[in-house]
């Protein structure tokens, strides 16, 4: 099969839009369960100690937590359609992109540094937050003017 061919495909199935994620975010990442005939949502909060492939169709992030005193990992891909939502709940200040060292610590020694971020604008779509702004400044402009003669008046 030609390379050509295996890209289309894998573009096909790729997702219009995902939030950005980075090591060391705790993230929320929600989940499709099939049991039996019904799909029930689940979701997963740990920190992301890997990302891999960001721009690849196969693009997958590996998701660490804490359950009853054992750690436990999870590796999502990101444009798969059993995931549903990755949400960003914090950020933190890493200086790799794999984390591992995370797996033998435990306590105070595992916390990592927060970083200060805009929760909202980071966790909305590229795609929702192209309906929303104006589409070039001259009219955002325009916009912030018209505003400030309505408070003016």
């Amino acid at each position: 099969m030609s390379f050509l061919v295996l890209k289309k495909i894998g573009d096909a199935q790729k997702k219009k839009a995902i939030v950005d994620v980075r090591s060391g975010d705790t993230v929320k990442v929600t989940q499709k369960i099939k049991e039996g005939e019904k799909f029930r949502l689940q979701v997963f909060e740990g920190v992301v100690i890997r990302v891999d492939r960001k721009e690849s169709h196969t693009a997958r992030i590996v998701v660490r937590k804490i359950a009853s005193g054992i750690g436990v990992e999870k590796s999502f891909l990101m444009h798969s359609p059993l995931v549903e939502k990755v949400e960003i709940v914090k950020r933190a200040k890493v200086r790799r992109n794999n984390l591992s060292y995370l797996r033998n610590r435990s306590g105070k020694s595992a916390r990592l540094v927060a970083k200060d971020f805009d929760r909202v604008a980071v966790n909305t779509l590229k795609e929702d937050a192209a309906v929303e702004a104006p589409e070039t400044p001259a009219e955002a402009s325009v916009e912030a003017e018209k505003t400030e003669e309505v408070a003016a008046e």
